[in-house]
């Protein structure tokens, strides 16, 4: 189920390439060195669980360490900060924009040269804007304040640019390198799972015992997960994309940190509930006696001497 918790993660957030290429490879991985150990170390179903403990505890560290790897929000005027001092946060509309009668549809983000970044050039109080080597760049915005750093530069003469003013987060790769690990260690216990059912369930009940796990599967996994996280990233909008109908549509700036720790909340929560359940597996798990188990044996290389 942790499994499906980590896929989710990397829906409906920025930088979804690099997500991708990490999870896929990552996910292959685990599923291949998992494989290669129980095979190669020759493990018992007993063994085969006290792995997959460990796999998944090395995984629930491992996804604790997400929180840490966190950025915040950009400034935006309106949204998470005021128009340079005027208005109030969670409103569009300030003194400084109040007569430019400005469309709440139009969405067409800026950034002003105080690296706060506004809704649109009109939600910035922008009257004129100017061409300047095939590079547009707007002027006299009442509502953008002054520079935070005064450089000098010919950069600061516009007070808006077209776009998202450039984010400042530095933790990209340490979240990837953390991300790709996580995900290693999660899809570890995989293989182990479908080894250990097969294993543990008599030769006549394997069939039933597969379609039993992938029935739980879905039930807990495929069918709620997808809600859970959408209800999840919803909640963390603080501003919504609204056509001229007042007609709510797609999110258009997410509060970073409440996300955070709302996905790693249920990321953990899954891998604490499957760590649970595994170890209760591995305090119920009785050998059979070695009368079957040899019988066992000895139905498997008859099965092998035929194929």
């Amino acid at each position: 189920m942790e499994s499906l918790v980590l896929e989710k993660q990397i829906e409906k957030s920025d930088g979804r390439p690099a997500l991708g290429l990490v999870l896929i490879p990552a996910a292959a991985l685990g599923q291949i060195i998992s494989g290669i150990l129980v095979s190669r170390c020759k493990m018992d179903c007993k063994s085969i669980i006290k792995f997959m403990i460990g796999t998944c505890s090395v995984a629930l560290l491992l996804n604790t360490a997400f929180l840490f790897a966190k950025c915040g929000n950009e400034p935006f005027a309106g949204v998470s900060e005021t128009y340079n001092g005027t208005g109030v946060p969670n409103n569009l509309t300030a003194p400084c924009n109040a007569n430019c009668s400005c469309l709440r549809s139009m969405y067409y983000p800026v950034c002003g040269r105080d690296e706060v970044q506004y809704f649109s050039p009109c939600f910035a109080g922008c009257a004129s804007h100017l061409f300047n080597n095939i590079k547009k760049t707007y002027h006299n915005c009442s509502c953008v304040g002054k520079p935070k750093r005064e450089t000098g530069l010919e950069d600061f003469l516009y007070q808006a640019a077209p776009g998202k003013c450039p984010t400042q987060c530095k933790f990209l790769s340490l979240f990837l390198t953390f991300f790709f690990f996580a995900v290693v260690f999660t899809f570890m216990a995989v293989t182990p799972t479908t080894v250990a059912i097969l294993r543990c369930v008599p030769d006549k009940q394997r069939s039933f015992a597969l379609g039993v796990q992938s029935v739980f599967l879905r039930i807990l996994g495929t069918i709620p997960g997808p809600i859970l996280f959408g209800v999840a990233i919803d909640s963390s909008c603080t501003l919504w994309d609204i056509n001229e109908c007042k007609v709510k549509g797609a999110c258009l700036v997410y509060d970073n940190k409440r996300m955070a720790y709302l996905l790693m909340g249920i990321s953990t929560a899954c891998k604490i509930i499957t760590i649970i359940f595994i170890v209760m597996a591995a305090c119920l798990y009785k050998p059979p006696p070695a009368s079957v188990a040899l019988s066992q044996k000895d139905s498997a290389m008859v099965s092998a001497v035929h194929t």
